[in-house]
């Protein structure tokens, strides 16, 4: 059969789909999960796919094979989310235009959107960063024995502008080995971590070196790594990762895989995770540390699209790719996966010291609101849930607001950083069990370590010793329980 007739032919045995994503009359960058009959998802030619969607600019024409196809459209969590069946015929062209409208415009009200953890291809990037409506995503482009700046030339300008307010950093990092994962950001080039193995050396010595650089970023991805109370004791990490790749859009992972488990009768599936992670967080703060969160989503490794779980940082005046992060160390932010969480505490965003010389009384006020239904915006003082109203504190602590919504899939939340309550002069409180928590940890980790080159045990022991006298002498000093 000629070239011409076989096109022929597999053209009448197919149909089109013309899509079309507006808001307002015009067209608008979204996110696309397409399904056929079998529930496969479909591939858009020339468009960037991951797992179970691919983006688009705001129009594409596919091909399909007749039959049904589900259709679902989403563009972050500022706008509304639209879903379709689709009945292609051979032959035939179904049309679609799909209107979605915004929900919240939070970079109006100085949010700026952004996330910490994308393996994404870099060419990738400028579109779904508009598909997503997100801000901020340094990329990570060497991780343990991949280093995808081998033998190439490393760009002298690393702060990449693709229009619209929007920036990505082509340098980010992960150091992924037995303790857990270290993310590296705002470096000019990639540390020396391809010789690594799992547990040598010790990730704080990439973490030491690290520091050592102008600007640079380190986030804990996530707080159950059986490495974050050493990490934490060193006093080099700048966020933790609460809202990380372990909360997906329509699943959760459940365990903590190489992490320190939780006791999975108490906190059970499907939020069990998501509790734990928060729990682990409070008992940090708990500790006098003041470690603001931070957002993953892990695209690109995990089936998450990019920026579902994400950041909103408060920034003032024309945002920058370098006053983002320097508002997310500064805790001037919130994460979420979901809901969008406005909160105000005595008229002051997250991040913000009370100090006074006696007993002090702080209004809070909090509204929710998104595609996900929220029973309770809760407050979280000094790790225990109180309900939302006005608080008196006596004494020192730290508070942050959270809103859980109900979903039967995956532990969808949003919660600000912490405010912190400074009274008398005295700068904070330390709890006895979340001290005990931590220096009990950094034991049970100290006895995992396997290394059978007594020199390299030594070294990788040495942060670890470190730790535990850290979070002794944390504990010898601490003032609640």
């Amino acid at each position: 059969m000629h070239g011409l007739a076989l096109a022929i032919l597999l053209q009448a045995e197919t149909g089109k789909l013309e899509l079309t994503v507006a808001e307002k009359g015009e067209l608008v960058p979204c996110r696309v999960h397409l399904s056929d009959p079998a529930g496969k998802p479909v591939r858009a030619p020339g468009l960037p796919f991951w797992r179970d969607h691919f983006v688009c600019p705001g129009s594409v024409t596919l091909s399909l094979a007749p039959g049904k196809y589900a259709l679902e459209v989403e563009r972050g969590p500022e706008y509304s989310a639209a879903s379709d069946t689709l009945a292609v015929e051979a032959g035939g062209t179904v049309k679609r235009t799909v209107e979605i409208k915004r929900l919240a415009d939070l970079k109006a009200e100085g949010w700026w959107s952004g996330e910490l953890h994308v393996h994404r291809a870099l060419e990738e990037v400028p579109l779904l960063l508009r598909a997503e409506d997100l801000h901020v995503a340094p990329v990570i482009t060497w991780w343990n024995k991949r280093n995808l700046w081998a033998g190439k030339e490393i760009p002298a300008e690393l702060i990449v502008r693709p229009g619209e307010r929007r920036f990505y950093h082509p340098m980010a990092g992960e150091d992924e080995r037995e303790g857990g994962a270290l993310l590296f950001f705002n470096l000019k080039r990639p540390l020396e971590i391809s010789g690594a193995t799992n547990e040598h050396p010790s990730p704080v010595k990439f973490l030491r070196e690290a520091r050592t650089h102008k600007g640079v970023h380190v986030d804990i991805e996530k707080p159950f790594w059986w490495d974050v109370p050493v990490w934490l004791s060193t006093g080099a990490v700048d966020t933790i990762g609460l809202a990380n790749n372990h909360m997906c859009r329509s699943q959760m992972f459940e365990t903590e895989a190489w992490g320190r488990p939780r006791d999975a009768k108490r906190l059970a599936p499907p939020r069990g995770n998501g509790l734990w992670t928060q729990e682990i967080y409070y008992h940090v703060l708990n500790t006098g540390l003041r470690v603001p969160p931070s957002a993953g989503s892990a695209s690109g490794v995990l089936p998450n699209p990019v920026g579902y779980n994400r950041a909103y940082v408060r920034i003032e005046g024309e945002p920058t790719y370098e006053k983002w992060f320097e508002g997310l160390r500064a805790g001037r932010a919130f994460v979420t996966n979901g809901p969008i969480l406005r909160v105000q505490a005595g008229g002051k965003d997250p991040g913000h010291v009370f100090t006074a010389a006696g007993p002090i009384e702080i209004d809070v006020t909090a509204t929710v609101e998104g595609r996900d239904k929220v029973p309770a915006i809760e407050i979280v003082r000094d790790g225990k849930v109180e309900t939302l109203g006005k608080l008196r504190f006596d004494k020192c602590g730290w508070f942050l607001v959270r809103a859980i919504a109900e979903n039967a899939k995956t532990f969808r939340f949003a919660s600000t950083a912490p405010w912190y309550v400074e009274i008398g002069g005295q700068k904070s409180r330390v709890s006895r069990a979340s001290a005990k928590f931590f220096a009990d940890w950094v034991d049970e980790r100290i006895g995992r370590i396997k290394e059978a080159d007594p020199k390299k045990l030594e070294e990788v022991l040495e942060p670890h010793l470190k730790a535990k006298a850290f979070w002794q002498d944390v504990l010898r000093k601490a003032d609640a329980e």
